[in-house]
């Protein structure tokens, strides 16, 4: 790092005084000063050689120095003397990239020699024009680390007295990560003490039981009671599943607040199974295992008993499979049964421990879930029932889809009758049908008012191709290594004359309820090859243009020739198109889809796997279909926990891609940050807000010519000139 300056007036180390009274200088930091005086963490800025220039009244609270006294500060010699090479280094990496930070935790002395514990982000906006400086933003951790070391001490004189107990113990923080265990925890689970330690529950604790987990936690927190008893299932490192009745208690400190929680555990593993062995012939499904009629109607009144004594809501979800007397009709009475008793098993995995499951006949079952907020948590849940059954199920050789519709009923404590939310759940199963199916419907009161609305607004959409009010919206698709525009998504808009936007995921559900669909593929698809003679050229090469497909357009038998009718008319290669189909709509019919790939190939038109790694991901499937491109879902992106493992995944998902020859395409980059991540897995091309949201298509020239000037990105190896054929309509 270059010799400190020194604090003159050259520069802004200079004393609160002299630098407010000049204007220019006093003018830079304005507006930084009102972020500084209300934000709640230290705000510091440093000069070139590291002298303070400002620091915020966190700051000054932190290091008990008043603004004369913090202004001009030598903030190196601040650290500690351990840290000092340290964290210099880690500064000077980010001295010549501005933007860049970096994250440390470090330990500072304030004037007086107070020792602090400090965690900071170090970002460079030298070339800011109001800041010219290092901004340091922080918080003060000294007291979170110091009741750490004081909470593993106090753990360590318990852990003598527990260690050797024949029960199964834990010690948790207040975050609930395990402090210690006992030998006999670390049996009863599979995993060693080393495995535990710094690590929640989640580990061991079986997946859909996680949130009994997490009530709890909150009750204690909240100091609801002492002692709390429940019982929850556990998943054994070598993958058996048990079930505990667990025992929390909380430690309080003098003050009586809590400070850690004890919990003593008991396998009731074989004792469960017992009692549920004797009321299972009497109170359950035969086919399915599932509980019958009575033990369901049986549990919904002891829920509404219980909501109306303790509060909370509940609901009743009435699935009914759709078109299941075809699969009957087709493969036989034993598909079905066999189909019936696959999808229990489906559903007790979407289940919680605390709902109730029953087949209620035929085809139909219902789901009661207890201690939910609302309709809309129902709602959540029974969208998670048909997410669920969207895989496909694999019978005796034969692989079919089955789809579902749900109708939802909620009820409250101010619920008189409960008796009539079957029906109730009923016509909202019926609604769903009738919208077409494969959907949930909650019921309420003015169902039929919302159905009128909804009627209206398909009337509409019938109209607005006519009317004008559809147009296509064109999101660029970049060459990461380049910076070159290789091609766009192509995304339909609607403008209503009176409601505004009308989102995509509102009236693209309206129009597949009709044949209305059909004729927004086919404007879709002719704006798209009119949009490719318009298109500027990237790099001396013609952009492709990709087009969504839903579900019914995929798998419509016209679709190939609809397609050549519109390359037809606007005389644009074939090559330059790329259809994007989810993995569920390609799989519906595996077979189906496959032909028709087939014959979109043998007219040159591309076919391009969206969202992927957020479906099924067969690599047999993936072979089968052979897309010209794949695009990896944002969630992969942008993940929302980054860790190593995560990394990983993209990797491997981004090297599955090149070693197929596929066009590889990561949605949703935001930031440069998510650009330099899947440019560290080698991934070639990449769309996202970074570089433009969709505009309309008298806009993209405009916006090429911004990208060109203006680039998100420093592209280092950015080459000008032709680029080759490949580079425009498929993969490296």
């Amino acid at each position: 790092m270059d010799a400190p300056e020194e604090p003159t007036g050259r520069g802004l180390g200079i004393n609160v005084a002299q630098r407010l009274s000049d204007p220019d200088v006093a003018d830079r930091f304005t507006a930084l000063e009102a972020v500084g005086h209300h934000s709640s963490d230290l705000i510091v800025v440093l000069n070139h050689g590291g002298f303070v220039v400002y620091g915020n009244p966190v700051a000054q609270t932190i290091f008990g120095v008043t603004p004369e006294e913090g202004v001009g500060l030598n903030a190196l010699e601040l650290l500690h003397p351990e840290e000092r090479e340290r964290v210099a280094g880690r500064i000077l990496s980010i001295y010549d990239t501005p933007g860049a930070s970096v994250r440390d935790a470090v330990r500072v002395y304030t004037p007086s020699g107070e020792l602090k514990d400090l965690e900071v982000v170090v970002t460079n906006f030298f070339d800011h024009p109001s800041i010219h400086g290092l901004v340091v933003n922080g918080q003060d951790v000294t007291q979170r680390n110091r009741d750490q070391r004081e909470l593993t001490s106090l753990a360590e004189r318990f852990r003598v007295a527990f260690a050797e107990n024949m029960a199964p113990m834990t010690f948790t923080d207040l975050e609930d990560r395990i402090i210690d265990v006992n030998d006999a925890m670390c049996e009863m689970v599979g995993y060693s003490r080393e495995e535990l330690v710094g690590h929640d529950s989640t580990v061991f604790t079986y997946a859909e039981d996680v949130g009994i987990t997490e009530e709890t936690h909150l009750r204690a927190l909240a100091g609801e009671t002492p002692r709390i008893r429940y019982v929850k299932r556990y998943r054994r490192k070598d993958g058996r599943v048990i079930t505990v009745e667990v025992s929390r208690a909380t430690a309080l400190d003098p003050e009586g607040r809590p400070q850690y929680f004890i919990f003593s555990e008991r396998d009731v593993t074989d004792e469960r199974k017992m009692t549920a062995e004797l009321s299972k012939r009497a109170l359950h499904d035969p086919l399915t295992g599932l509980a019958n009629r009575s033990l369901f109607e049986d549990r919904l009144a002891q829920a509404h008993a219980r909501a109306r004594r303790h509060g909370g809501c509940g609901a009743v979800l009435l699935i009914d499979l759709d078109d299941f007397k075809g699969v009957n009709d087709t493969y036989g009475h034993v598909i079905g049964d066999e189909l019936l008793a696959a999808i229990a098993d489906r559903l007790r995995r979407v289940a919680r421990s605390t709902d109730t499951l029953c087949r209620f006949g035929g085809d139909e079952f219902l789901v009661l879930v207890e201690e939910i907020t609302g309709a809309e948590e129902a709602a959540a849940i029974a969208e998670r029932i048909l997410e669920e059954m969207a895989a496909p199920f694999s019978l005796r050789g034969t692989t079919f889809v089955q789809r579902a519709s749900v109708g939802v009923a909620a009820f409250d404590p101010t619920a008189e009758d409960v008796a009539t939310l079957v029906q109730s759940a009923d016509i909202a199963l019926y609604e769903a049908k009738r919208q077409g199916r494969g959907r949930v419907v909650v019921f309420t009161p003015s169902m039929h008012q919302e159905a009128v609305s909804r009627f209206t607004l398909a009337q509409d959409l019938s109209r607005a191709l006519e009317r004008g009010e559809l147009w296509m919206a064109y999101q660029p698709i970049i060459d990461l290594a380049t910076g070159a525009v290789v091609g766009y998504e192509s995304l339909m808009r609607w403008r209503h004359p009176e409601r505004g936007a009308v989102p995509p995921d509102v009236f693209i559900p309206l129009a597949e309820q009709s044949n209305l669909i059909y004729d927004l593929g086919a404007f879709a698809l002719g704006a798209a090859a009119e949009a490719m003679t318009r298109l500027p050229r990237s790099d001396g090469y013609p952009p492709y243009v990709t087009v969504n497909l839903s579900a019914r357009q995929f798998h419509d038998r016209n679709l190939p020739e609809l397609v050549r009718q519109a390359l037809a008319a606007h005389d644009v290669a074939p090559h330059r198109l790329l259809l994007e189909i989810t993995e569920g709509v390609a799989l519906e019919d595996i077979a189906e889809s496959l032909t028709l790939i087939e014959e979109l190939v043998a007219l040159g038109v591309g076919v391009a796997l969206d969202d992927f790694g957020t479906g099924f991901s067969s690599l047999s499937y993936l072979v089968q279909l052979r897309p010209r491109a794949i695009k990896v879902d944002q969630s992969f992106v942008r993940p929302a926990a980054p860790s190593p493992q995560s990394d990983a995944i993209l990797e491997l998902i981004i090297l599955l891609g090149r070693k197929l020859g596929v066009m590889m395409i990561a949605e949703g980059i935001e930031t440069p940050e998510q650009y330099h991540r899947v440019r560290g897995v080698n991934c070639r091309y990449g769309q996202g807000y970074l570089w433009s949201a969709a505009v309309g298509l008298d806009e993209v020239e405009d916006l090429v010519a911004r990208l060109d000037e203006f680039p998100p990105i420093d592209h280092s190896r950015r080459r000008r000139g032709r680029v080759s054929e490949r580079h425009g309509a498929g993969p490296d």
